[in-house]
């Protein structure tokens, strides 16, 4: 159990939180959601003791194991893989080095003897002889090869770097464990694992994540962090979503009210209030005015984006043929007779371990790489506007949001260019940001509108939903699902692919399955299944499936 009790934090003259109150009890999983900027892990490093707040007590249970998902990359390149995972059991890590060392010593004495058989004790009691075999489990689980379990973490790229990190926050059984953005670099197999794991997990779990998919499956409870107070709400995203909506229309509608009657009480003080007969009740009518608090009726603090796309033209019958298309990356071929047609109705989800390769085809398919051979034909009715994963070239100048995103208007007037970024959460000052300063979600919000501006009727989109927050990712699932032109679009969300996609590509190795279906239908065809089994497994690769 974890208790916390009249929690204030401050910074300056920003209340981050207010009089938080919470318990959190074991086989629950608690979400923590919120707008970006809204505390969600500055809450978790609070719980974790990372950070001091103001007021207010925590209370964790005597004896109770915490453990962290780690966001420092780096902290272990000095240790291998499997000691990394071990790791996360602290008191277990420290009695197997000094097993291990004491067995090591060449002048090994009788009292040597004594301590080592007191290790032997420590070390079976803390399930030390299936250590290794649950690390290694839970790696495998997490989609890392056998061949990487003996390396130096120095030696592992960003994304098995993360999964080795996560794979160090589950192991051995923590009483409470903190999960900040745990399904970031994973892969749809490796997420699908993790909310299993999480699922059968039978301790306190406290999850920050924009997945909502992943939200839905493992959460039993959704805190909800807005204006500085957490309100927790018994279910999952979905539940917690249609309450929230089902409670600002009521506040909406009470404020409605209360200013309707707030209307009608001024308007008789100032008709009689110089009125003998009527002071009396002018006077009354003017305390309860008083006492009619409009201030503290807030909807909510969250806003959603407008995201639309509106094509200028309607696009034709005959959008792309690709032909026998090869490309490398780093001279290594990633794609190999790579041959397509789209159809004037298709939202195409590219999935699959093979990331590079799906970046490369929309690079090449929109004109940002050359392939090595093959070739590839637009229709005369199509224009294209693509999402970038990377997109800094955009940002590299030192112009004003508005004066960036004039070059991609027809329409010149600053004021329509102001209004539309307003819609985009860009309002006031925040429309005169330099863009070489804007965070990574303001990026993705500034890429978004261009490409709405451009009115193209297909649009190619390489992870776009990174570095948004639920609001702005549930806004653009909205305008994608709406939108009336051709998607080829790649992504880790799986609510936004199963909500979008019409058409399924998964590029496996030596080849690609191709399947017009929706995407929880592709994963539970079992003739696709077998498919990807055996293309993965001819390369080397074991599906966890």
């Amino acid at each position: 159990m974890i208790s916390v009790s009249g929690l204030s934090l401050s910074y300056g003259e920003r209340t981050l939180f207010k009089d938080v109150n919470l318990k959190f009890s074991p086989g629950n999983c608690y979400g923590i959601i919120g707008a970006n900027g809204a505390g969600k892990s500055t809450f978790l490093k609070i719980l974790d003791g990372e950070i001091e707040h103001d007021k207010g007590e925590i209370s964790i249970q005597t004896g109770k194991r915490l453990a962290v998902l780690q966001q420092d990359h780096f902290a272990f390149d000095g240790y291998s893989v499997l000691d990394t995972v071990i790791f996360g059991y602290p008191s277990l890590y420290k009695v197997r080095k000094e097993r291990e060392t004491i067995y090591a010593k060449s002048d090994f004495t009788e009292e040597d003897g004594m301590h080592a058989a007191e290790l032997e004790n420590e070390f079976s009691e803390m399930g030390g002889w299936e250590a290794e075999a649950e690390a290694a489990q839970m790696l495998a689980g997490l989609g890392l090869d056998e061949a990487d379990y003996e390396k130096n973490m120095a030696e592992l790229d960003e994304t098995k770097k993360v999964r080795v990190l996560l794979a160090q926050a589950l192991f051995g059984n923590p009483d409470i464990l903190l999960l900040d953005e745990p399904t970031n670099g994973l892969d749809l197999e490796s997420i699908t694992w993790l909310e299993n794991f999480l699922i059968e997990f039978p301790n306190i779990v406290i999850v920050v994540s924009h997945d909502r998919h992943f939200l839905n499956a493992v959460c039993t409870h959704i805190c909800d962090i807005d204006m500085g107070h957490i309100t927790p709400f018994a279910g999952n995203y979905d539940f917690w979503y249609k309450m929230s909506q089902m409670l600002q229309r009521q506040a909406k509608e009470q404020l409605k009210k209360r200013e309707e009657k707030a209307k009608e009480l001024k308007e008789f003080i100032q008709r009689f209030a110089s009125n003998a007969a009527k002071s009396k009740q002018a006077t009354s009518r003017k305390k309860v005015l008083e006492k009619l608090d409009l201030e503290n009726i807030t909807a909510t603090s969250r806003k959603f984006p407008y995201v639309g796309f509106k094509p200028v033209r309607e696009i034709g019958n005959n959008v792309l043929r690709v032909e026998k298309l090869c490309i490398s990356v780093e001279d290594k071929a990633v794609l190999q007779d790579f041959s397509l047609i789209v159809n004037k109705n298709d939202k195409i989800a590219f999935v699959g371990f093979e990331h590079k390769a799906k970046t490369a085809l929309f690079d090449v398919l929109a004109g940002e790489k050359q392939a090595d051979s093959g070739s590839f034909y637009w229709g005369q009715t199509t224009s294209l506007s693509y999402f970038q994963k990377e997109n800094s070239k955009y940002f590299a100048g030192n112009e004003s949001i508005t004066d960036w995103l004039k070059q991609f208007s027809d329409d010149q007037d600053e004021t329509y260019v102001r209004g539309f970024l307003g819609r985009m959460l860009f309002s006031g000052d925040e429309a005169l940001k330099s863009v070489n300063v804007l965070s990574g979600g303001e990026k993705v919000r500034c890429m978004l509108s261009k490409m709405m501006l451009s009115g193209a009727n297909v649009m190619i989109l390489d992870e776009p939903t990174n570095h948004l927050d639920l609001e702005a990712i549930t806004a653009l699932n909205d305008g994608l699902a709406a939108f009336s032109g051709v998607l080829l679009f790649n992504s880790h969300d799986h609510e936004f692919i199963r909500s979008v996609a019409t058409r399924i590509i998964e590029i496996v190795p030596e080849g690609f399955i191709d399947r017009q279906m929706p995407f929880d239908d592709y994963l539970a065809d079992e003739q696709v299944r077998q498919l990807r089994i055996d293309a993965y497994h001819a390369s080397g690769i074991k599906l966890r499936i």
